[in-house]
């Protein structure tokens, strides 16, 4: 059962006697995969490859087949995306070889904190009780099992966690506050208007805002445990909260710092700039429980959600916290990854003054390897994200290599609006999903794969549900399937994608190297870089990567129909006439061992070939 309050949690016995997984040396070697719990696994998959390399034959839920899509009625399907699905912490564990074969390191997972019983918040994000595992998830148990078997298996395990508010745990009283929407519907909770708002009561097991305000008295009301109110005890204290409704305008400061993410309740971090700022009781208690949870289960890092909506001094306090936690009981490069929405600008001076270790690239860089491999972006203008260093005042684009987690696919495409959809929506794009897993893996920056997209997934809609399509099958199925599951390992992407990330474990310079796009000539002479010729490109795109004295020259094709040849500019210095560049790595098999002589062109150049929505690797 889970601690009521903070006071009962005894860190030396938590610790007492536990070899703790040791941090990575460098957080840009490890190649990361991100699940929503509730959308990966429940377990009952049969015919699969499992931990032990042997194949699962017992269960109820077999493989998809191609004949399987669209097998479920279209609405009862939709709906069922909206609520809990049923994937949990035992069906992950199950799954870690899987993982690790297609070449993971590390798994961040969504949400696994305890929700509302009355609500169907799956993705995690609503938390009631920050000391317990929701029991549609499992246990805290099966949560420090999971750990073990993904470290038994080399792999490390990020959690998301939250800071800047809870679930819905308490109603505002609608009646002085209902407001009317454009459409007609009705808002129970107010909008932020600078003012705290009347609070009717903390909720309960159905929902009610029966329970009252402050500190519950278990005696008086018993059941207000596990279901009501939030817990652990320490956060119920109204000062918790802001209680300034619910934000309509998500640009507005101090708007998006003290209201309430929709329904979810902001909760006040405290005062001040980042130099003098003065946390909150509630923050400190926060800090008490991400501990617990590094603690308890040996969690490698963290996710931090919404830290655009926090204050910079509250990021600078929870991250000292942590860190110097994690390095008291041996974990010295503890990861916190922060999602910071609006830009780089913003991502990189929230770094700068919070000392959080790494950005979630959001914004400019889904796009940017989204378009360039369907070949309509400039390859400009996703490289030069990464070697102009003026907005962070640095002098060299390395420093990008361990400050940014780096992702095409992701939950819930904010950059898309209503237009939601995964890569593998577009036609064609299922042929070219594997360059654009390459172009992630080996360019700047940590590469994070949201999870089926090495499927082929291709959800798409109006609403985020439909990128959260279930690989165990269930009543959700991607592809408009039911009761099929999608750990499949001989399709394209999961034959080639263990061959790339394994390179990339092996060269350090397609971890730490430097970047550079390169220029291109059709005939050898002129010289330029790739660019569109009218609202697309169909090209090679070649890029370096150069660790000490080494080169690596990788080439993507944004054609999906044919091969496409052109002379590519290599480093001058590092290279001579007669000198040659081998391919160790091809979409097409037969390229593998090709020699490539070096010429003096454009300095110094070479000839290649990339195969129709191809990906290749020379040194």
């Amino acid at each position: 059962m889970a601690e009521k309050s903070l006071a009962d949690i005894d860190f030396s016995s938590l610790l007492a006697g536990k070899h703790l997984f040791p941090s990575p040396v460098a957080w840009e070697d490890e190649v990361l995969y991100f699940l929503m719990l509730d959308r990966f696994s429940d377990g009952r998959e049969m015919n699969y490859v499992g931990n032990d390399g042997s194949v699962v034959t017992v269960g109820s839920t077999p493989p998809f087949q191609p004949g399987d899509a669209g097998g479920a009625v279209r609405d009862p399907w939709v709906e069922a995306g909206q609520r809990f699905c049923g994937g949990n912490l035992r069906g992950l564990a199950s799954k870690i070889g899987y993982l690790k074969r297609l070449g993971v390191s590390a798994i961040w997972v969504s949400p696994i904190f305890k929700q509302l019983a009355s609500r169907q918040t799956y993705h995690g994000y609503g938390i009631q009780d920050f000391l317990d595992v929701d029991p549609r998830f499992g246990t805290r148990d099966d949560l420090k099992s999971l750990v073990q078997t993904a470290h038994e298996h080399g792999i490390r395990v990020i959690l998301d966690i939250i800071l800047n508010h809870t679930g819905d745990v308490f109603a505002y009283d609608a009646d002085r506050y209902a407001t009317q929407g454009g459409d007609g519907s009705t808002f129970m909770d107010p909008r932020w208007d600078g003012r705290e708002y009347r609070v009717a009561g903390f909720r309960d097991a159905l929902g009610q805002p029966t329970l009252p305000l402050g500190p519950v008295d278990l005696t008086a009301h018993p059941v207000a445990h596990p279901d009501g109110a939030v817990w652990p005890r320490e956060f119920q204290s109204m000062t918790t909260f802001t209680r300034k409704g619910r934000i309509s305008s998500w640009d507005h400061d101090p708007e998006f710092l003290e209201g309430d993410f929709s329904d979810l309740k902001n909760v006040h971090l405290g005062r001040g700039g980042a130099d003098d700022f003065q946390p909150s009781d509630a923050l400190k208690h926060l800090g008490n429980v991400y501990k617990f949870w590094i603690a308890f289960a040996d969690i490698d890092g963290f996710r931090v959600d919404t830290v655009k909506h926090m204050d910079l001094g509250a990021s600078r306090y929870f991250g000292s916290v942590i860190h110097e936690f994690a390095q008291s009981i041996g974990k010295e490069n503890f990861y916190l990854i922060a999602e910071i929405t609006g830009g780089r600008a913003r991502a990189f001076q929230t770094l700068e003054i919070t000392g959080l270790d790494a950005a979630l690239g959001v914004d400019d860089i889904p796009d940017k390897v989204e378009y360039l491999v369907k070949g309509f972006r400039n390859p400009e203008d996703y490289f030069n994200l990464f070697r102009n260093s003026l907005l962070v005042n640095k002098d060299s684009h390395v420093w990008f290599r361990n400050k940014v987690v780096t992702m095409f696919d992701d939950h819930d495409q904010v950059r898309k609006g209503e237009n939601k959809a995964r890569f593998c929506a577009d036609r064609d794009a299922d042929k070219q999903v594997l360059s654009a897993l390459a172009l992630n893996a080996t360019s700047i920056g940590i590469p994070c794969i949201y999870y089926g997209t090495e499927q082929a997934f291709n959800g798409s809609g109006r609403s985020d549900q439909f990128l959260r399509e279930t690989m165990f099958g269930g009543e959700y199925g991607a592809f408009q399937s039911r009761n099929r599951h999608f750990f499949i390992e001989d399709g394209a992407v999961c034959r080639e994608l263990p061959k790339l990330l394994k390179l990339r474990r092996e060269r350090v310079a397609l971890r730490r190297g430097r970047q550079f796009l390169r220029q291109i000539s059709g005939n050898g002479s002129d010289f330029g870089y790739p660019r569109m010729v009218g609202n697309e490109i169909r090209s090679v795109v070649p890029w370096s990567r150069i660790f000490n004295d080494l080169e690596l020259l990788l080439a993507i094709n944004t054609d999906p129909h044919g091969p496409r040849t052109a002379w590519v500019t290599i480093d001058v210095g590092l290279h001579h006439a007669g000198d040659s560049l081998r391919c160790i790595y091809s979409t097409d098999a037969a390229q593998i061992g090709q020699a490539l002589p070096v010429e003096p062109r454009n300095g110094k150049a070479v000839k290649l070939t990339v195969p129709p929505a191809g990906f290749v690797i020379f040194e």
